[in-house]
């Protein structure tokens, strides 16, 4: 199957004097396989590989000086956002009610999305109307994860990310643990 999705994005677990995020959203699309384990077709295991985008527009002020990745809550700068490029390798636990002749169906897919960081950019314009421009930051966390849900019938079928690896390793905002995750909801569609 060709599967692409659309979702909503937001950032939680956000340091204290960070609010949510904007509107962000993010788009993937790939290839994903079933392995049917039973003889009705109705459970199967599925593994497969994609491209993800995704965009942030957020309030966490994020600056590379000489290798090092600061951070800071200031919120007067404008078009703050972020943009990543990710390799995804998903895998999954599916119940269908399908038949080898039924194709509208009811569906339940669960499990883990790996997400491997191909590019990172961090944008902000500060006060002056200067741009800041920081591609790959160093303390962006290359590998992340987190649990999926996709659930509908037909061809309308709703999904949710869940992650569960902070955006940020080994960072700190005023002292404090920067623990900032990604939750997608939105609709994912499968071509046979």
């Amino acid at each position: 199957q060709i599967y692409f999705s659309v979702s909503y994005s937001q950032l939680y677990d956000q340091p204290t004097g960070i609010t949510k995020s904007n509107f962000s959203y993010a788009l993937s699309g790939g290839f994903i396989k079933d392995i049917i384990l039973n003889k009705s077709g109705t459970i199967a295991i599925a593994g497969g590989i994609g491209l993800g985008y995704d965009f942030f527009n957020h309030e966490l002020k994020v600056d590379e000086i000489e290798g090092i990745t600061v951070f800071t809550n200031d919120i007067t700068a404008s078009k703050n956002i972020f943009k990543s490029f990710n390799l995804e390798f998903p895998v999954e636990i599916r119940w269908r009610t399908s038949t080898a002749k039924k194709y509208n169906f009811w569906r339940i897919y669960t499990g883990v999305k790996f997400l491997y960081n191909l590019d990172n950019s961090f944008q902000y314009i500060d006060t002056n109307s200067k741009r800041f421009n920081y591609r790959k930051v160093s303390s962006y966390n290359k590998l992340q994860y987190g649990l999926t849900i996709s659930a509908g019938y037909d061809a309308f079928t709703m999904n949710v990310f869940y992650g569960l690896t902070p955006v940020f390793k080994n960072s700190l905002l005023n002292g404090k643990v920067l623990d900032t995750k990604i939750l997608k909801f939105g609709l994912i569609f499968y071509f046979l």
